[in-house]
């Protein structure tokens, strides 16, 4: 099937798995439902097919602005979906899959904006899979920050009601929010790292924006982990933290793809 009917296809379960996750929240229901795991399923086996179709080509990996946002949408739900066995991250799925609908949209009708990569070194490999791992592990720390951030704000107001009825307690949101973060910040490390050992200039001209903002994300996500185990530090200034270096760690990533390849037109 050609990748231009896949692509509404996905859309479309994203869109219905996200409207039966709405459903089941208004119901409180604690646990994902059976058919939204089967939607999601349907949906990420289609959004993979397409990755594979429009980045992974027999002349090499194109892994331009439009085309790399819908590979990071799919390791997140990826990520997301496989961590429910261990922890009740279902409710972020009703921001992810709207915006992995959108993702893959975009990413298979807009045009190139960057030539095929070919012949890629092990420790490029390395430095790739792992930037994109630590965007999704972020990404969804990001969200999760955002929703403690709700849910610290209505129990304060001592508003009961709603969404605050199905999310686990706080002291639990909390605490997957930092193991999320741990997670991302080995991953950003280690793609920091093969960075500098395998780019032959991480610091030349059209690489410096993006490395100094990466390195800053990395010293707000781990200035984070440090005070939250030395000093204590919880729920509103985690929360400030998390998102502060998430926004530095997109501008880093995309902001210089968007200039590089919308703007300059260059790889």
């Amino acid at each position: 099937m050609s990748v231009t009917l896949l692509a509404p296809l996905c859309a479309l379960l994203y869109l219905a798995a996200t409207a039966l996750q709405l459903l089941h929240l208004s119901q409180r229901h604690e646990q994902i439902d059976r058919g939204v795991f089967v939607l999601s399923l349907f949906a990420l086996l289609l959004h993979a097919l397409i990755v594979w179709k429009i980045v992974f080509l027999s002349e090499g990996v194109a892994l331009g602005f439009f085309k790399i946002v819908a590979l990071l949408f799919l390791v997140i739900n990826l990520a997301c979906i496989t961590s429910l066995s261990r922890r009740p991250l279902q409710n972020l799925l009703i921001a992810l899959y709207p915006l992995s609908a959108l993702a893959v949209l975009i990413s298979t009708f807009a045009p190139d904006t960057a030539p095929l990569l070919s012949h890629l070194s092990n420790g490029m490999i390395l430095h790739i899979s792992s930037s994109i791992l630590a965007y999704a592990v972020l990404t969804l720390a990001a969200i999760q920050s955002a929703v403690l951030a709700l849910q610290d704000r209505q129990l304060k107001h001592r508003h009961t009601r709603g969404i605050i009825q199905v999310l686990p307690p706080l002291q639990k949101m909390e605490s997957m929010l930092f193991e999320l973060l741990w997670i991302g910040v080995t991953l950003l490390t280690i793609a920091i790292v093969s960075g500098v050992i395998f780019i032959d200039d991480i610091f030349a001209q059209s690489l410096v924006h993006k490395t100094v903002l990466t390195i800053v994300a990395w010293l707000l996500f781990s200035g984070l982990l440090w005070g939250h185990y030395q000093l204590g530090w919880r729920s509103r200034t985690a929360v400030r933290l998390t998102l502060a270096g998430f926004l530095v760690l997109m501008l880093a990533f995309f902001g210089s793809k968007l200039v590089l390849e919308l703007i300059l037109q260059r790889a």
